[in-house]
């Protein structure tokens, strides 16, 4: 029987597997839940200076990652690793969808995943509308490059494939899974310099305990929502401030 298997197509082989090859999913790993591995992408470079980057058609700042060594690294995963002729391959970029929990589960279910790890200013567009079956970002921040998100992604979603948590219940009750954030939680001491336990939590009571941290799951989750929900009303009324602004500018110009 296969197990789940990740390939990351990388200008930094050696950054692999980092941590991935620790704690939890290092364990499985070793152990064979699941398979990893990471290609250079300059081995598929067609020149001898093995260029993997050029300057921006139109001008612009900085290098974009060449589609010719992109093309052909994927092609020869497919070949030579027998992926499953269903399995994505994700670029990693700013400009693909919020990887979430929901999409963790996704790609858990899949036999093979590969990930494109994007370097410089970006990835030659042909590379997202040709080659990419998918693109993921994993949030509204700049990284130096795509491994960090792989890496990521694989956790995430290493962590859902059998074998690899131990419990089979840890990973479905986690945050997100559920829809709710986790409820607060507490080990020993009882009482750390002045800051007590809830008593709830002490009583032995389970039916409580249950419904206590069911409510602080909720509160916590609603908090945050609304947080969001206040902050993306201010970024709107800043981006309507801002191009109101701008009109009349224009208006004065003319």
């Amino acid at each position: 029987m296969s197990v789940w298997t990740a390939t990351v197509l990388t200008l930094f082989p050696e950054m692999f597997p980092g941590p991935l090859g620790h704690s939890l999913a290092g364990r499985a790993l070793a152990a064979g839940h699941w398979n990893f591995s990471a290609i250079d992408i300059r081995e598929f470079a067609t020149d001898a200076h093995r260029t993997v980057d050029d300057a921006p058609f139109g001008g612009g700042p900085g290098m974009v990652m060449k589609p010719d060594p992109l093309f052909e690294s994927v092609e020869h995963v497919r070949k030579s690793a027998a992926l499953d002729e269903t399995a994505p391959v994700v670029l990693l970029t700013p400009q693909g969808r919020r990887f979430n929990q929901r999409i963790a589960e996704e790609f858990s279910e899949l036999a093979d995943i590969v990930l494109i790890c994007g370097r410089y200013e970006g990835v030659d567009e042909r590379v997202g509308q040709h080659l990419a079956t998918d693109e993921i970002s994993i949030g509204d921040y700049v990284l130096g490059g795509g491994e960090l998100a792989a890496m990521v992604v694989i956790d995430a979603v290493a962590r859902l494939v059998p074998g690899v948590v131990g419990s089979a219940e840890s990973p479905a009750n986690d945050s997100h899974t559920t829809g709710l954030l986790q409820h607060p939680l507490y080990t020993r001491p009882p009482d750390f310099r002045g800051m007590d336990v809830p008593e709830v939590l002490l009583s032995g009571h389970h039916a409580e305990i249950a419904r206590w941290q069911r409510r602080e799951a909720l509160r916590r989750t609603l908090e945050r929502h609304e947080a969001e929900a206040q902050r993306a009303r201010d970024a709107m009324a800043e981006a309507k401030a801002t191009s109101s602004g701008t009109r009349c500018s224009m208006s004065s110009v003319s």
